[in-house]
């Protein structure tokens, strides 16, 4: 068995002094998410900057057996970064490196460590735009976005993460170097592997380059904040504005009441867009190519929502500063660190299903508690939606009923239990409540195929 000190020499002999993190530098670190108090159980963090380090770190612990856990940019929400004091964690963080921004193809090709916000700001610099977009764009990887196929605020109008990876390179957990560096949207020669890799969470290889495809940036921008008295009146307004804004809506957010309350509660009543007693609120952004047209085509819309009664206030961005406040109001989750202990869930289902389905949300949490919050929001033009629910408790029997609360009624309409967030520990055992036995047998099967002797992420997702 090589020892620990072994097989720190051995790394020591092609990383640089800042490549090995032990002691006081590892222990004083955190797991990230939403267990930010939780410090790293592993002894020892490697920071390679090359894939060639990589694939010589992931040889030697294939061989040797070593089990190793990926860390990225630390914003995962079900627990896949927890390490153990046996396993060695391997931080992407420093291949962060912009290797390429081709404006006739429409491409940016990084490492996997750059930061979302890096690349939004990169393609805004030059007149184009990556539209992924999500509350943890300043800290949250690429690599981890395109891990757990991130989705964020756009995916309504331009996919998941799936949808903006042209190609990528992985490092297999034997050291093998799978470059597939596809720049083109149309590629149909044999099997897409780069499939592989995005949304596997890390199980199957460890991404460290990627080609990513960018949009032309909209030459207009308009953003609303929209009061409604149900959730049928909500599902009524999404149909009208994606009908009459012809394929130019970007964004629909919805917010329940509980959720708006939570984020405003504080601030005068003076200063607020819109009245705290509405049921529902809807950020809705709509990009296009006319800003003046494009304005006065959307302000029509929401008046003659108004004029009808579908909606019951709104209010129009006229302003960057002032759809950055909106924004903000919908991005702020970060709020319900002041009603701990809180868990939060993401889901996905049907959208004519949601409110039977938050009713029976409500009622599986009555049965054990007469006190709870249960705060919704989310995408819900493309099925999903986040729950944050406080029992006034987190201790385990209390967390396993919240989870059969949330989880148990999305069987009967086919929903699944993680819309974007992943599987990580968090929901593994709840993952036959969206996946088939056959699914999850051929899951086992492409894990055992890639990674014989389990040493990538082992546990995540199925075990």
């Amino acid at each position: 068995m090589v020892s620990q000190s072994d097989r720190i020499e051995f790394f020591a002999s092609f990383l640089d002094e800042g490549a090995i993190l032990q002691g006081e530098d590892v222990s004083g670190r955190t797991a990230g998410g939403l267990h930010t108090e939780e410090n790293i159980q592993a002894k020892v963090i490697l920071r390679p900057k090359t894939t060639e380090e990589l694939s010589k770190i992931l040889s030697a612990c294939h061989e040797s057996n070593q089990p190793i856990v990926v860390h990225g940019g630390l914003t995962g929400l079900v627990y896949g970064t927890r390490s153990t004091q046996d396993q060695l964690v391997i931080s992407l963080e420093r291949m962060n490196q912009i290797e390429d921004v081709d404006l006739i193809g429409r491409t940016i090709t990084c490492q996997s460590g750059t930061t979302l916000q890096t690349i939004q700001e990169l393609a805004e610099e030059n007149n184009m735009m990556f539209p992924l977009d999500l509350g943890a764009r300043g800290s949250c990887s690429i690599g981890g976005n395109i891990a757990t196929n991130a989705g964020g605020n756009r995916v309504i109008r331009y996919g998941m993460m799936r949808d903006s990876v042209l190609g990528l390179e992985a490092v297999l957990a034997d050291g093998t170097v799978l470059t597939s560096m596809n720049t083109m949207i149309k590629n149909n020669a044999g099997y897409d592997l780069k499939q592989l890799f995005i949304g596997t969470e890390g199980t199957l290889g460890i991404i460290t380059r990627c080609v990513l495809r960018l949009r032309e940036a909209p030459l207009s921008q308009n953003t609303g904040l929209v009061a409604l008295e149900n959730l049928d009146s909500v599902i009524r307004f999404l149909k009208i504005v994606d009908s009459k804004l012809g394929g130019n809506m970007s964004a629909f957010e919805v917010m329940w009441n509980e959720f708006y309350k939570m984020v405003v509660g504080s601030k005068e009543q003076s200063s607020l867009p819109l009245a705290p007693d509405y049921p529902y609120y809807v950020l809705v952004e709509a990009l296009g190519s006319d800003q003046i047209k494009d304005e006065d085509h959307f302000e029509s819309i929401l008046s003659e929502c108004l004029e009808s009664s579908l909606i019951k206030d709104a209010v129009l961005a006229k302003s960057d500063s002032e759809r950055q406040a909106l924004w903000a109001i919908r991005d702020d989750v970060e709020q319900q660190t002041n009603y701990k202990p809180t868990f939060m869930y993401d889901v996905s289902l049907p959208i004519s299903s949601m409110e039977d389905y938050i009713s029976q949300v409500h009622k599986n949490l009555k049965h054990s508690w007469d006190d709870f919050r249960c705060i919704v929001f989310g995408h819900l033009a493309d099925g999903n939606l986040h729950l944050i629910i406080g029992v006034g408790s987190d201790d385990i029997d209390s967390q396993k009923k919240i989870e059969i609360s949330v989880y148990e009624p999305l069987r009967l309409v086919g929903g699944s239990v993680s819309a974007e967030h992943g599987i990580g520990f968090e929901k593994k055992q709840y993952l036959n409540l969206s996946r088939s036995e056959t699914e999850i047998n051929i899951m086992k099967d492409l894990k055992k195929s890639l990674d014989p002797k389990n040493i990538l992420n082992s546990g995540l997702i199925f075990g």
